[in-house]
């Protein structure tokens, strides 16, 4: 009922009788044959060995496979080279269905991690060692040193030999195998010395399966099983094992819910017994849906660990183990699992634990690399063809300090070509280069163009100051910027005559009105503390308002001439003599600097300006600001002009845009910092830079010399090395950049509103303090004792005097301090006999 095959012909001959259930074969190839026969028959077909991924339950629906696909350990190699940090392999694998359908998978897990297959080195199932040798040649040729083989058996040992021979398991060298490699080691108990010693540093995968009680007593009753020939089960065995338990579980659960077996004939059989096969024998097995069913639904743990499929009919919970080759035996430096990636913990312990794929989280041992190296290899080197690095190079007609054709070695100089040659240095491998002009050096080049050939692999580099922009970092990699950069304006300035109502300028308008009123503000309350004390502050309405006024104003000089007598007015005083202190301060300042710059002869005032003008303007020839400026700021062509020299520059803003010139120029900034200090400062930046980018040094893609002159440029950063070759070659005098002078120098209500703000508080709390002292004084006294001579009225004829009116209470407020004590002192002595009769117990007053 439940048939085993090894083979195809084997498996035919039992399928040619009524089965309900097959497990086989051992491999990848004649799996995807049985499997359309399988289909047909409805015949469940349990595979152990069967790895390709390119079996797929979507396309064979009746195959199952009881180990674990290739795709998992093509993952697992994915995560080790990200793990590592490297960019590129090279897959060695065999041409049939089972290596190419494991590289496939392995491209496509590369390319999540940004790491790609650079060459895939096939050859044909049994080929001879001439031929893998000439293969291996090839390879040891190329950049990449990260070699993952996939191959059967049968072949991948002389493999590893042929590589032996040919030195290429010295250090330097990775090579990662798949799981058939631990699977032909694993079969022996005994270490084979010479097998080890062409395996040194390692690494491979094996599937793995957990150290449970019943596999350990397996494996005993296995040893002590008596034939010689025996082999130690390696993980294959002991899925195999699995499957028939699985089978025989299945089929007991199907006969025990009532299943009956029986077969019925194909109509697409029937008439094709002239073929040696002999289809017409072959029936259908009527539950062959039914057991698939359950099949997929039997859940139990075997000698491989737990057996239950998941909804594409992989078996749950896939982990591999990290081995790696040394000395006289493997060892496992971790684990691999599709849950929670590397580590060096079991995987079972982690599936109670929320899943971590993080990169802190990712961990594995030590280990002991080809040539019994333990630091981490690069994994890449030049290409061993004999040929230096090919670096392409600007030959420059302009602003020759950032690079010049040179008549001794290496033929060019210049602040980038010093860059790049100190950030070789702090390599720590030899990087062999020839530097190439790129250009007839009558004109600058385009350095579009010269990226591009980097693209095209025409050269290997391009060093020289290019700008990192969107459209070249498509096609090439860029290291770390060396040099800021980005796009400034740059405008003709001259000496302009100040204006007759230049002392104006330093205020804005609100500034101004918020001075003057502040300076009548302050005058009144000075005034209302010092009219009651003070005799310089009191006479007629109309002395008295020229007072405030004149107060007010002449603060502004620190010449009044008037006293402050109360301590509230001295208060208020000081602190708004403060304020005009740095009001004058700042204003002289501002108009000292106002009457000194330069002023803008154009109305250019930065690059919004200069696109809503119709003015012309000046690039430099080669630039990528001149497609910036038709393609992304919708400048017309026709108002750019090419300059070519730095004489073009001078000429043309000379000129102006009427004059035949340009209004501006666009450039980036380093150059326009080299043209204005040629200029003797006679043009100025106006704005703000209106792009933000970088100079860098472009490789081809996945370049990793691209990353490691990166981490070279940091360092010459931090160690300031950049900063001394910058000012060997690009230290001259600068001039400031100059937006609108006069903007920049007029003072706003917002430098200044916190001094108005404290002087303000400062007067409203002493009026407040003053008004609360007026009418606790006004309280204390009525309207009648201001009359000395009215005679007091007995108590029958008195009447209720009137609520004090607005017009007393000014009144009282307009006397003097002196008045008002006086009055004061003189109700109190008179309220005191009054209170003393009252006290003998008679009244003030005659009987009614």
């Amino acid at each position: 009922m439940i048939r085993i095959a090894a083979d195809f012909s084997e498996l035919w001959k039992l399928m040619e009788n009524d089965v309900v259930a097959a497990i086989g074969p051992q491999s990848s190839g004649i799996a995807h044959v049985i499997s359309h026969v399988v289909n047909e028959l409805h015949v469940p077909l349990l595979s152990f060995a069967a790895t390709d991924p390119t079996l797929s339950s979507l396309q064979y629906p009746y195959f199952i496979r009881t180990t674990q696909s290739d795709s998992f350990q093509m993952y697992a190699i994915a995560d080790l080279v990200e793990y590592y940090g490297w960019r590129e392999v090279v897959a060695i694998f065999v041409d049939d269905d089972y290596g190419r359908g494991g590289v496939s998978v392995l491209g496509d897990a590369l390319a999540k991690k940004r790491a790609k297959i650079s060459y895939k080195a096939a050859f044909t199932p049994g080929a001879l060692g001439s031929t893998i040798k000439e293969l291996l040649i090839g390879v040891n040729n190329l950049e990449s040193r990260i070699y993952v083989v996939h191959v059967n058996p049968d072949s991948g040992l002389k493999i590893f030999s042929i590589a032996k021979n040919l030195g290429m398991m010295v250090g330097g060298y990775v090579w990662i195998a798949t799981d058939w490699l631990p699977s032909v080691l694993d079969l022996s108990d005994t270490v084979d010395a010479d097998k080890m010693n062409l395996l040194q540093g390692v690494i491979a995968l094996r599937h793995y399966t957990p150290d449970t009680s019943r596999k350990k007593s397996f494996l005993s009753r296995w040893k002590s099983l008596k034939f010689k020939t025996t082999a130690t089960p390696n993980s294959y065995a002991l899925f195999a094992y699995d499957s028939v338990w699985l089978a025989a579980r299945a089929l007991d659960a199907f006969l025990s819910e009532g299943g009956n077996i029986s077969f019925s004939n194909d109509a697409k059989l029937v008439g094709l017994n002239r073929s040696r096969l002999s289809l017409s024998t072959l029936r259908v097995f009527d539950g062959g849906t039914r057991l698939l069913q359950i099949l997929l639904t039997t859940n139990f743990t075997g000698l491989s660990g737990e057996i239950q499929f998941d909804p594409d009919k992989d078996l749950i919970h896939p982990a591999m183990d990290v081995l790696n080759f040394g000395g006289t035996g493997t060892r496992r430096i971790g684990y691999w699992s599709n849950y929670s990636g590397l580590s060096v913990v079991t995987p079972e312990t982690l599936y109670d634990k929320p899943p971590n794929r993080s990169t802190s989280s990712q961990n594995l041992y030590g280990v002991i690399w080809p040539g019994e190296m333990t630091s981490r290899p690069r994994g890449w080197v030049f290409p061993n063809n004999g040929k230096p690095l090919q670096i392409g190079v600007p030959n420059r007609v302009i602003f020759k300090q950032f690079l010049v054709k040179d008549k001794d070695p290496p033929g060019v100089k210049g602040f980038c070509i010093d860059i790049f040659e100190a950030a070789l240095n702090l390599l720590p491998y030899p990087v062999p280069h020839e530097y190439i002009l790129y250009g007839d050096g009558k004109h600058n080049p385009d350095y579009s163009s010269l990226v591009y050939e980097v693209a095209q692999n025409n050269i290997d580099a391009a060093v020289g100051d290019i700008t990192i922009v969107t459209n070249r970092t498509k096609i090439v990699d860029f290291t770390q910027p060396y040099m800021e950069s980005g796009l400034v304006v740059v405008v003709p300035v001259k000496e302009q005559k100040s204006s007759p109502w230049a002392f104006l300028k330093p205020f804005t308008v609100p500034m101004w009105c918020v001075t003057g009123a502040f300076f009548l503000f302050v005058g009144a309350v000075v005034w209302i503390l010092e009219h009651r004390l003070n005799h310089e502050f009191r006479g007629s309405p109309r002395q008295q308002l020229i007072t405030i006024f004149w107060f007010s104003f002449s603060t502004m000089f620190f010449s009044h001439r008037e006293n402050t007598v109360s301590t509230l007015g001295r208060l208020v005083l000081i602190i708004w003599l403060f304020v005009v202190l740095i009001i004058n301060s700042s204003y002289t300042a501002s108009l000292t600097s106002i009457l000194t710059v330069q002023q803008l002869t154009s109305g250019i005032e930065g690059i919004d300006s200069l696109i809503s003008s119709s003015d012309r303007i000046g690039v430099q020839q080669g630039s990528f600001a001149w497609n910036y400026l038709i393609d992304e700021l919708n400048i017309a062509e026709s108002r750019l002009v090419m300059l070519k020299s730095q004489e073009d520059y001078l000429v043309a803003l000379e000129k102006g845009s009427r004059g035949g010139g340009v209004s501006a120029v666009v450039d980036e900034l380093p150059y326009v910092e080299l043209f204005l200090s040629s200029a003797n400062c006679a043009f100025r930046t106006v704005g703000q830079e209106f792009t933000r980018s970088g100079w860098g040094f472009a490789f081809q893609r996945d370049s990793p010399l691209a990353v490691d002159l990166s981490t070279a440029i940091l360092q010459l950063s931090e160690n300031g090395d950049l900063q001394r070759i910058h000012d060997k070659w690009l230290s001259q005098a600068r001039c400031s950049a100059l937006a609108n002078a006069e903007d920049e120098n007029r003072l706003s209500l917002n430098s200044f509103w916190g001094l108005f703000l404290i002087c303000g508080i400062a007067c409203v709390l002493a009026l407040t303090c003053f008004c609360c002292k007026v009418l606790s004084q006004y309280r204390r006294f009525s309207p009648g004792t201001e009359e000395p001579e009215v005679e007091i009225e007995p108590a029958s004829a008195r009447r209720p005097s009137p609520s004090p009116s607005f017009k007393n209470l000014m009144v009282f407020v307009d006397k003097k301090e002196e008045e008002i004590k006086h009055m004061l002192k003189r109700k109190k002595s008179e309220e005191k006999p009054q209170a003393n009769q009252s006290s003998d117990g008679h009244s003030p007053y005659p009987p009614a």
